[in-house]
């Protein structure tokens, strides 16, 4: 624990800094260069690579975003109609106008299926993952921490890391910070609040816990200046030196969006397109989707700084809002893609333009999907229900090759047509994305369940 702390026998405000265990993701501030140097010992296990996998929570319609199949007769095909994208003969819904002009950098799959329609967490945390979130996997093999600046090699994102407006995450579907069978030092790291990290990574005042992202990064500024004036860490040895000018450096300016290019966060900006008062009152889910469009923009802007700095694996998620039943709590499925799909088109395609520019593209790998999609046909209050038999998979970057088009559908959307792509095929996809498989095969002191999932056939057809 770091501690700041006042006072002084003659009553003179002086502040000192008592360094114990103060830690970043479980990892203690003694132990954090010695851990480090063990890490970097194994680096040839990873590949240096980074995921952002986009949590689409409540269930994505295939139809709409990726596979309009507009051919088919109404009610099954695309509500929202078709755009043609960069690559001739592929359309994608009309709500993605952005996205189609970046089709030519992505892939998209229309042979994936998550196996079932239950809501819930499945690509992220399930059966595929052995209970754990999918980048714990991975921090279990890499460790808590980056090797050379502290920062966390697995993070998760709910609204509210960027927006203290918003409603707390929703876990009554599914825990993003499960860790499974490993321990729960390989939890997210959390920047909004909850988890185990963000327990560990606290900096204490007399009268006040740092319990958020705003106090956090003003009172490790204050920090930084008590340590410049009165010389508070000369009596450290040089390794608790480095490992606290290290995590409190990191920290503060991966997290501070307002360090970035104001030009920037517009462009990532999803606030202005879905306004509070523009969303129809009668949906119980009103708040949500304001949440979603308030946020969204920002938290890949987000995810960008935190893949640049070191961060193997990013979870983004907006809560629960792609549902679109047309029942009392979902739109259905036109006016549910107003409210989902432009943020989501705008957010996404503003990601690939920005690590596209930054000449990340290959360092980062984008996955967007959702626990499962939607019927085939619309039903009568104009939405689409439950479907576990198909669900739309959108990936970009990392060393994929791009403008590809994996699989087919049945002419009704309603089942792959060509070999089914499943979670463990995309499980395999991003481990191996992140992982050298064939030096993680011998090595010793890895969980089997992690060797075999990584070991397994990624997505056919990928190039």
């Amino acid at each position: 624990m770091l501690t700041v702390s006042e006072g002084g026998q003659t009553g003179r405000r002086r502040e000192f800094l008592k360094i114990g265990g103060l830690s970043l993701g479980g990892l203690s501030l003694a132990d954090f260069f010695t851990n480090s140097l063990q890490a970097a010992g194994g680096q040839s296990l990873i590949s240096g690579k980074s995921v952002v996998f986009v949590f689409m929570h409540g269930g994505p319609s295939q139809i709409e975003t990726f596979d309009p199949k507009m051919s088919a007769p109404v009610g099954i095909a695309s509500a929202t109609g078709e755009i043609a994208t960069s690559i001739p003969g592929i359309t994608y819904g009309s709500t993605f106008p952005q996205l189609a002009k970046w089709a030519d950098r992505t892939t998209i799959v229309r042979s994936f299926t998550s196996g079932d329609s239950r809501h819930d967490i499945k690509p992220i945390v399930g059966a595929a993952t052995h209970g754990a979130n999918l980048g714990s996997l991975f921090s279990r093999v890499a460790g808590q921490n980056h090797p050379k600046n502290g920062m966390p090699t697995n993070i998760a994102l709910y609204p509210r890391a960027v927006d203290d407006s918003t409603m707390p995450a929703i876990k009554k579907f599914g825990d993003f910070e499960s860790t499974g069978t490993l321990g729960g030092g390989y939890a997210p790291f959390v920047p909004s609040g909850g988890g185990e990290m963000r327990k560990n990574m606290e900096l204490q005042l007399p009268l006040s816990r740092l319990d958020d992202r705003r106090r956090l990064l003003a009172n490790l500024d204050k920090i930084r200046r008590a340590v410049d004036v009165d010389n508070s860490l000369a009596g450290l040895d040089s390794l608790k030196q480095q490992a606290f000018d290290t995590i409190l450096g990191g920290v503060s300016d991966a997290f501070d969006l307002s360090s970035e290019d104001p030009a920037v966060v517009a462009r990532y900006d999803t606030a202005p397109l879905v306004r509070p008062d523009a969303i129809d009152k009668k949906w119980k889910n009103h708040e949500r989707y304001a949440d979603n469009s308030k946020s969204l923009g920002k938290l890949m802007l987000l995810a960008r700084r935190l893949c640049e700095r070191g961060c193997g694996f990013v979870t983004v998620t907006t809560n629960f809002v792609w549902d679109m039943h047309g029942d009392q709590n979902n739109a259905g499925v036109s006016e549910g893609m107003d409210y989902m799909g432009r943020p989501f088109d705008h957010a996404i395609s503003a990601f690939l333009e920005d690590v596209h520019a930054r000449g990340l593209s290959d360092k980062i790998l984008l996955v967007c999907t959702g626990e499962m999609g939607r019927t085939p046909r619309i039903n009568n209050r104009g939405g689409r229900d439950h479907w576990g038999g198909l669900a739309p998979l959108l990936l970009a970057g990392g060393g994929i090759a791009p403008g590809q088009v994996i699989g087919q559908s049945t002419r009704d959307a309603s089942r792959p047509l060509t070999e089914p792509v499943t979670l463990k095929h995309l499980v395999a996809t991003v481990l191996s994305t992140l992982i050298d498989v064939a030096e993680l095969r011998v090595q010793s002191g890895i969980p089997g369940d992690i060797i075999r999932s990584a070991s397994a056939n990624s997505i056919p057809g990928l190039s």
